[in-house]
């Protein structure tokens, strides 16, 4: 799959590059990218959600009435789950939500994701650029350029580019990520990929193996 090189401004450069088919022309495996992005979603809950079970809640542990002879039911404590400031009855604890996912799966997810992407022509290939500083103002003007203003996309990095990364970090349309930290989740939530000329290297051989 050939895909043409754009410059920040959005032009042609006159130069194409080849995608590999193992990683962007595949066959997408739904059910992994399920899996891998549900992971990816656990890992980001804290789990530290708790509530007071019969045990833990502060009272008196007196029988509050006689057993018999009230017409009613009877009761022995008031934390009583039945009772208005009672224990709750198997309320939620403290615990971790991840869960293991094998790493040829998860690699498989990666390439669904980029092979869907693709396929939509989502994916934009851009030649490598810098910024001396942190400057939003041109990082807009290259989302422009591209078309990309109004829209979700994410940027891939061959390295770390601090100068990039800041001056992205206040659009909330935008996103930076260098080619290792990539995720399924972050490559599907993103309208638009724009993926650096050196990246592409980084992203197959991650993704090869």
């Amino acid at each position: 799959m050939e895909v043409k090189v754009l410059d920040i401004n959005g032009k042609d450069t006159g130069r194409n590059v080849q995608l590999s088919e193992s990683v962007f022309g595949i066959e997408p495996n739904k059910h992994a990218v399920y899996l891998d992005v549900k992971q990816y979603l656990a890992n980001q809950r804290q789990g530290t959600h708790k509530a007071k079970e019969r045990a833990e809640v502060a009272g008196s542990t007196r029988k509050i009435k006689k057993q018999k002879g009230t017409g009613t039911a009877r009761a022995g404590s008031a934390k009583n789950p039945l009772f208005k400031g009672g224990g709750t009855v198997f309320g939620p604890r403290p615990r971790s939500y991840s869960f293991k996912l094998n790493k040829s799966l998860k690699r498989l997810a990666r390439r669904s994701a980029f092979s869907i992407k693709a396929k939509e022509s989502n994916i934009v290939v851009v030649e490598d650029f810098d910024f001396e500083t942190p400057n939003t103002k041109k990082f807009i003007t290259i989302l422009k350029a591209l078309g990309l203003e109004n829209k979700k996309s994410l940027f891939v990095l061959g390295e770390l580019n601090k100068n990039v990364y800041l001056s992205s970090r206040n659009l909330k349309a935008a996103s930076v990520l260098i080619n290792s930290e990539l995720s399924t989740y972050a490559i599907l939530n993103a309208n638009s990929l724009v993926i650096l000329e050196s990246s592409l290297e980084g992203i197959e051989d991650n993704l090869s193996k």
